[in-house]
């Protein structure tokens, strides 16, 4: 459980320090696959499942609701 904490920290902090310099859809896709790793990661764990297979899924699911998420909203 401590690497995954460990790992969700990491994926935060660069989540955040890749967003400067970037338009909103950009952002908005970055920090949904960031998040989505995250839970993706977390949910994997708790099942009992492939933490990395969860976070790449996850994360794809996140970016993807982050860029149409975006879209939509214009």
């Amino acid at each position: 459980m401590r690497s995954v904490t460990l790992a969700v920290a990491l994926v935060a902090a660069l989540g955040l320090a890749g967003c400067s310099g970037m338009n909103s859809t950009e952002q908005r896709t970055l920090s949904g696959g960031a998040i989505g790793a995250a839970v993706g990661a977390a949910g994997t764990v708790i099942t009992g499942g492939c933490v990395a297979c969860g976070a790449a899924l996850g994360g794809a699911v996140g970016a993807g609701a982050g860029y149409l998420s975006d879209k939509l909203k214009k």
